[in-house]
């Protein structure tokens, strides 16, 4: 979709500008723009990689597990199903300390990881229901061969279901996307980077207005999943 988008406004530019006699503007700002991306790309990568190389370093040290550690009040909060020991906690700490600290394709790694460990989180979930199910419905079966069909259905609408159906995303999956997805940001350096480098008199200005804004939907998200669960019937 997103292709088709791009693809219609690029060539209704260049029609727009061939009809009206500016194609050699266009162009000029295609060649201008290709400069200015490949600058841009180089002053990110020196970003970037800063960046990168420091959470590496507090990851070598301790200090992201400290933090990690320091954050499971929050965690808990959040993700109050998810079970104290289970290693997408750590996955879900180090992309939001990442996050905060304006790092988001640092964030990356440590995001996919979370959502592949609580996707597995969620069929072992499946597994121990469906063990669950199979245990009751044999002991029915024992009881009353003669409903067996009836009382297999009726064991398996009155187990309690905590774990999503096949090809759905968990409660934690959800709740992890959507505060991943407004991000609270203490330092918006990618934003800094991309001020200083079309010129930006004060490139750190926008430090005060990232951190309201972020709050403000970080905020938001967290009271949408708290609601979100209740409506469930369900902590989110």
């Amino acid at each position: 979709m997103l292709n088709t988008i791009w693809a219609f406004m690029i060539i209704a530019g260049v029609v727009w500008a061939a009809l009206h006699g500016n194609i050699g503007a266009v162009t000029q700002g295609l060649l201008d723009s290709a400069a200015d991306a490949v600058s841009l790309c180089v002053t990110m990568l020196g970003v970037v990689s800063m960046w990168t190389g420091i959470l590496k370093i507090g990851e070598r040290s301790g200090l992201v597990d400290s933090l990690a550690r320091r954050m499971e009040p929050v965690l808990r909060f959040l993700f109050p199903r998810l079970p104290a020991d289970h290693p997408a906690r750590r996955s879900i700490a180090v992309n939001m300390i990442a996050n905060m600290l304006g790092l988001g394709w640092a964030a990356t790694p440590a995001g996919l990881q979370a959502m592949k460990e609580l996707a597995q989180l969620e069929e072992d979930r499946r597994r121990e229901e469906n063990r669950r199910w199979e245990e009751d419905s044999r002991r029915q079966e024992n009881r009353r061969q003669e409903e067996d069909s009836r009382r297999r259905e009726k064991c398996r609408g009155a187990a309690p279901r905590t774990a999503a159906p096949p090809g759905t995303a968990s409660r934690e999956m959800c709740t992890f996307l959507i505060i991943n997805i407004s991000s609270l940001q203490l330092i918006p350096v990618n934003m800094i980077a991309f001020r200083r480098q079309y010129g930006s008199a004060a490139p750190a200005a926008i430090v005060g207005p990232a951190i309201a804004a972020t709050a403000v939907s970080t905020l938001a998200a967290v009271l949408f999943c708290r609601a979100a669960g209740r409506t469930r019937g369900t902590e989110a």
